[in-house]
């Protein structure tokens, strides 16, 4: 893959929030479900995401900074990497053995009273120590965290995890799985690993708590006469009225078709908000025909800003 700044379009000074909306902007364009068997589109579409996903993340992105990552999100040679998917976090669970030397003490490894407190020497094999936590991120679609899914997490000692999301997983969203981290000392339990899941912006929708936002666009004629139109939602494409004489900003609810609340099981709504869309090229004879209405029927759309 290329460097990532540059298929995105972005500077290398660019902030977290211009990077997502340099990935939106090209989702928006490159998404397959909008460019069907166009296998070029799709590798795009690929490489655009592959890029968010590194600069996205502030530690693997601070990595490819300094050089430790290449441009694949892989460890480059001559420096010590962790794995893409995960990061030991020592806490009041655990994390790497420390001892007195850590802490800026010399001390004399035989005293039997650091042995058994730090765990080193003769005393280390009758230690109990909680096992690490470990925490690893895992990036999901718009879709699959709305809906639910399961989903296949690679492990620091190369074993695979399968991990359930909910559905209504938000992004920030923390999934606890018990006795999944580090192995524990002299019997002690294993730590606990914590999927941190990371939500990857849609093309179209939107998300505002529970309910679902979505932009559509619609011609002139459905805007003036009205009509019926199939949109997305997250449960698939359905039927919507247009009313007639809608405008850009218009917006319809429909009820119940937002994201399930994990704790309450009730679904907030999806709002659809009509831009009313002209034609990309030139058209004459509707130019022609809107300055002949124009002249008959003028009205003003303004007032208000000679109000204010």
């Amino acid at each position: 893959m290329a460097d990532p700044y540059k298929v995105l379009g972005v500077s290398r000074l660019a902030s977290a929030d211009e990077i997502k909306k340099a990935y939106r902007k090209l989702a928006k364009k490159l998404h397959p479900d909008l460019n069907p068997g166009d296998k070029k589109i799709e590798t795009q579409f690929k490489e655009a995401s592959a890029a968010y996903d590194l600069l996205s993340d502030a530690e693997k992105r601070r990595k490819f900074d300094r050089g430790e990552l290449d441009e694949n999100g892989n460890p480059r040679a001559g420096f010590q990497a962790g794995g893409p998917w995960s990061q030991a976090r020592g806490g009041a669970g655990g994390g790497r053995g420390r001892g007195p030397k850590d802490f800026g003490i010399d001390l004399d490894e035989n005293d039997e009273i650091f042995k058994d407190f730090f765990g080193f020497g003769r005393g280390r094999a009758n230690t109990r120590m909680r096992g690490a936590d470990v925490t690893y991120r895992l990036e999901v679609d718009f879709l699959e965290a709305a809906r639910g899914a399961k989903k296949r997490v690679g492990l620091a000692d190369g074993k695979t995890l399968d991990v359930s999301i909910p559905a209504g997983t938000e992004s920030g969203s923390q999934l606890r799985l018990k006795g999944q981290g580090a192995a524990g000392q002299g019997g002690a339990p294993s730590g606990d690993a914590f999927v941190e899941v990371a939500v990857r912006p849609h093309p179209y929708f939107e998300r505002d708590g529970f309910d679902v936002l979505l932009e559509c666009p619609i011609s002139l004629p459905e805007a003036v006469l009205g009509g019926t139109i199939e949109i997305p939602t997250i449960d698939g494409r359905v039927a919507l009225k247009v009313p007639i004489g809608s405008n850009s900003g218009t917006q319809l609810r429909l009820k119940g078709k937002g994201i399930q609340n994990p704790k309450t099981k009730t679904r907030g709504d999806q709002y659809v908000r009509f831009v009313v869309t002209l034609p990309a090229k030139a058209d004459t004879a509707l130019e022609a025909a809107i300055k002949d209405w124009a002249k008959a029927h003028p009205y003003e759309v303004r007032r208000k800003f000679e109000e204010s």
